[in-house]
């Protein structure tokens, strides 16, 4: 018998923050990997380290327009979208067209190429929920004309398309709701509490809370949330799926951790809390303890000891 070919992962958005640790962790596992990107908001370097490795292969482009692809493809991940608060305002056009026109052109491709297709959603189609932890059968709270609405409204879009493609076309679909994550390779201006927490804790500047610090989050790191796309990625789970960690921390806290690990001599500075910014953020993770066998492991301050190490290393903007 001969030797079975190699499976291809198509990832649109590579070289962003989780598309370029996904790019990493397919690589690792011997996938051959296409990694797409237009550099909205990716970076060069997230995946300069891969560019002479064989199974990897990088192509500059813009999903929301006509492209296309030779060859065989097994598995379509589609990650192209700016996904903190100041890229996708600043962006906010190209985020609701890459949720839109680029989900529908990757969804084509998909039942062009017969490839399995995975759609990066988020935990921000709950809005501001009202239901606390958040289960995946709870419709959301969201506000579709405020401000964070071209990314709510562009993944709960998003959503919808592909669903439907499945029960049209038949065509075999994942969706992954992707609850607040952290690690390497995050952008220090992109306005995220982490990334800014420990830049400006670097710096011994103020850490700058938006509201009185009350609201909760739940962070996941990088590593833990790839494994679960990758599990979601080869199980047989059409309906949509949330990955976060379950562990609940108020921005406040968070923000005193970031200074105590970092030695930092920073105060903590607040400021008028954002339109619809949710109060609380927790997944429930039931569905994927079940049916993935998932649950993060990394523990908070492993996590945000490792990510500040990697920050160390990096010339500081914030």
């Amino acid at each position: 018998m001969g030797k079975a070919r190699r499976k291809v992962v198509l990832i649109t958005g590579g070289a962003g923050f989780i598309g370029s640790h996904l790019c990493d962790l397919l690589v690792n596992k011997g996938y051959k990997v296409i990694c797409l990107d237009n550099f909205v908001t990716g970076k060069i370097e997230n995946i300069k380290h891969l560019l002479g490795n064989p199974l990897f292969e990088f192509k500059k482009i813009d999903v929301s327009g006509d492209f296309s692809v030779k060859g065989k493809v097994d598995f379509i991940l589609h990650f192209a979208s700016p996904a903190s608060p100041v890229e996708y305002l600043r962006n906010s056009i190209e985020t609701l067209k890459v949720g839109s026109f680029g989900t529908y052109n990757c969804l084509n491709l998909a039942r062009l190429k017969k490839a399995r297709f995975l759609l990066a959603s988020t935990s921000e189609i709950y809005g501001d929920p009202l239901e606390h932890p958040q289960k995946e059968s709870y419709w959301g709270n969201v506000n579709s004309v405020g401000p964070r609405s071209v990314y709510d409204e562009a993944k709960r879009f998003a959503e919808a398309i592909t669903m439907s493609y499945h029960r049209e076309h038949k065509l075999d679909t994942r969706i992954v709701r992707i609850f607040n994550t952290y690690g390497p390779r995050m952008q220090s201006e992109d306005g995220r509490a982490v990334p800014s927490f420990i830049v400006q804790a670097l710096a011994n500047k103020p850490l700058t809370i938006q509201g009185d610090g009350s609201q909760t989050r739940s962070f996941c790191y990088i590593s833990d949330l790839v494994e679960g796309i990758f599990r979601l990625m080869n199980s047989s789970i059409n309906e949509p799926v949330n990955l976060g960690n379950p562990t609940e921390v108020s921005i406040k806290k968070l923000a005193t951790i970031i200074i105590e690990l970092t030695h930092s001599a920073s105060a903590i500075k607040y400021l008028p809390l954002p339109q619809d910014d949710p109060a609380r953020r927790r997944p429930d993770i039931s569905r994927a303890r079940k049916y993935l066998n998932w649950r993060p492991k990394i523990d908070l301050e492993d996590g945000l000891m490792a990510t500040i190490n990697w920050f160390k290393n990096r010339p500081l903007r914030y």
